[in-house]
């Protein structure tokens, strides 16, 4: 039995979600299953090809909702789910009870644990530290800027790792040790090289080049990365060096996509207006209320640039 599990790539989240699901696969349907991992980006073109889902079973998990009928299980805790209206619809009526999606949870591991314990019975031993990081992360629930930014804890030394890779064997090895091991050996085990150094030095350099270009202005801080080889960053970054701004939006461009980010400060939500998400689902992207994004083809970097400026000033008006 071969299982294909498609998740987020470069997302804390999305690996947990799936070293989840391949723990449960293992321990309630079959332990002798061939898993097989890929990680899936947001992109502004068609997201998802038929020849992705070459399994017996296939599952995406922590991503959007694809009507193929090869999908076998989905998990998400996305607003923005479904890419159309008629994907939504075609969900709506699956009766499948395999595919679940709850925007109420602020990560999509603890949703699945929760499901899965619930609905099949599934018993989450040793993998409470995994779904308690899971939804502290993606959720944002740090108890400060300094924690996200700092990268003492080793989830978020594993965070910087998995964000910062661009070696798919080395994340489907992550997501493998996740299931099984603690973060603290696993930490010790990646995260002390010569290839974390320079992850590590990558990211204080980021936060510096931030720093330098950062305009920020009416509660909202605006800098474009799009002309430098960046293809992410910490996302709490802008809060670390401006704690009292609400919002902040970005432009990056890699070799996939241009990218707007648009996000919204963790510790300072009483002064938040906006639902970000429906805020870029105008521009054909999505996410959570308090952090979202827009994909534009790489070639369209120009209409990247102006949907970012046309979010800064809207966020900015009083």
């Amino acid at each position: 039995m071969k299982l294909r599990i498609l998740h987020h790539d470069n997302c804390f989240d999305g690996a947990s979600s799936a070293a989840l699901f391949s723990r449960f696969y293992r321990e309630k349907i079959d332990s002798q299953a061939e898993i097989c991992y890929t990680g899936l980006t947001h992109k502004s073109e068609k997201q998802f090809n038929e020849c992705l889902f070459d399994g017996d079973e296939n599952v995406i998990v922590d991503f959007k909702y694809c009507p193929s009928p090869r999908l076998t299980w989905w998990f998400d805790h996305h607003k923005s789910a479904f890419l159309t209206k008629e994907d939504e619809d075609h969900f709506r009526q699956d009766r499948s009870g395999k595919k679940f999606v709850n925007p109420d949870f602020k990560s999509c591991t603890k949703f699945i644990a929760t499901t899965l314990a619930e609905k099949f019975d599934f018993k989450l031993n040793g993998l409470s530290e995994l779904i308690d990081w899971a939804d502290i992360i993606d959720g944002a629930q740090y108890p400060d800027a300094r924690t996200a930014v700092e990268m003492k804890e080793p989830a978020m030394k594993l965070t910087l790792l998995i964000e910062s890779n661009r070696d798919p064997e080395l994340l489907r090895q992550l997501i493998r040790e996740l299931a099984v091991r603690p973060l603290a050996d696993i930490a010790a085990t990646y995260c002390t090289g010569d290839r974390y150094k320079e992850l590590l030095g990558q990211h204080e350099r980021t936060i510096r080049l931030i720093g330098q270009r950062a305009i920020a202005e009416k509660g909202v801080v605006f800098f474009d990365l799009s002309d430098v080889n960046i293809e992410g960053y910490n996302k709490f970054i802008p809060y670390y060096l401006h704690p009292e701004y609400v919002y902040a939006v970005s432009v990056l461009s890699t070799p996939t996509r241009a990218k707007v980010s648009v996000g919204s400060n963790p510790w300072n939500q009483g002064k938040r207006r906006h639902n970000l998400a429906e805020i870029c689902e105008r521009y054909g992207g999505g996410g959570h209320a308090q952090v979202a994004a827009i994909s534009f083809p790489t070639c369209d970097l120009e209409s990247a640039k102006k949907a970012a400026r046309q979010i800064v000033e809207e966020l900015r008006e009083e």
